[in-house]
């Protein structure tokens, strides 16, 4: 390939494509079959109240801090640049008009109190990692999974990914909300295997409510991809007393009944395991005295969306 190639804007684009990614995580056995590599692309249209990813909502980098892991060392405010870092009396204080997001305090800090949630990386640093994971991709018939966040918002950077991935027999999975326009969505489905796809409820109002957009999109988006032929997994998190009425399950058994492609539905529980997430990005965490639905519970849902003819798990 001589230089000239390789100055083409096309090609540009295609080796030097980057975006936003908030997390990689290794040897994931619950986005997919087999053994997966999950990348977490930054930023989401939609502020689950529920949302276990906090971090993911904003498209822009940012940092969380976890206090209670501070050991008050005061490395952090040694390596700021900006002096934006000072020690008080319950730990490290941060003046956020100074703070320029560099990322120095979080190199330095040994207890990880300090975190950047996402940074820049490029096709060729992504595909770095999923490449050396393809020996167990290749024994457990698994593959790549672009969750979010919603990776559909960074759809070109998407798309890049998902063709690499091609071109090395990659197994790919999305994990999307579907919360986005009909053509992104054609452009990136013919390079994808299987469809994960979040339902969250059949209400308008209520998904409105705790989610921050209408329903409509997301349900004719499910429906047009079904028409595709695209394989898909429909993953439906059970909050108590906001989708679990018998109502709401009653629609989305009728719904997901309708769907040519639905290969099985994953009941995920839900779980306040991200208050410290929360706490750590200066947010307020909006159920907090909901608790999870017990296994029985999870069991008679179960059992009610099997009564439409659905193969329904319960876990991811």
């Amino acid at each position: 390939m001589s230089l000239t190639d390789l100055q083409t804007p096309r090609l540009q684009q295609v080796l030097f494509s980057e975006g936003v990614i908030f997390d990689i995580r290794k040897f994931s056995i619950q986005d997919g079959p087999g053994i997966r590599t999950t990348v977490f692309f930054k930023g989401c249209p939609l502020s689950c109240w529920w949302c276990h990813n906090p971090e993911s909502q904003s498209p822009q980098i940012g940092r969380m801090d976890r206090s209670a892991r501070c050991q008050h060392c005061g490395a952090c405010v040694q390596a700021c640049p900006q002096q934006a870092i000072h020690l008080g009396q319950t730990g490290p204080v941060t003046e956020a008009d100074l703070c320029t997001l560099c990322g120095l305090c979080t190199t330095v800090c040994y207890s990880e109190a300090r975190e950047m949630t996402g940074q820049v990386m490029n096709l060729a640093e992504v595909m770095a990692q999923i490449r050396a994971d393809i020996p167990f991709y290749d024994e457990s018939k698994g593959g790549v999974t672009f969750s979010g966040g919603e990776p559909l918002m960074q759809p070109d950077f998407l798309l890049a990914l998902l063709q690499a991935c091609r071109r090395e027999e990659i197994h790919t999975a999305l994990d999307t909300s579907g919360y986005a326009a009909w053509p992104v969505l054609e452009r990136v489905l013919p390079y994808v295997n299987l469809v994960l796809y979040d339902l969250k409820t059949m209400d308008e109002k209520t998904h409105r409510h705790y989610t921050g957009v209408s329903n409509r999109l997301i349900l004719e988006n499910l429906q047009k991809i079904s028409s595709t032929g695209k394989n898909i997994i429909i993953r439906m998190p059970i909050v108590p007393g906001i989708n679990d009425k018998p109502e709401q399950l009653e629609a989305a058994g009728q719904f997901m009944a309708d769907l040519p492609t639905l290969d099985h539905v994953d009941l995920l529980a839900y779980h306040s395991s991200a208050t410290t997430k929360y706490e750590g990005l200066g947010l307020s965490y909006r159920l907090p005295e909901v608790v999870s639905p017990s296994p029985e519970t999870m069991t008679a849902i179960a059992a009610r969306l099997r009564a439409y003819g659905l193969t329904v798990h319960i876990g991811g």
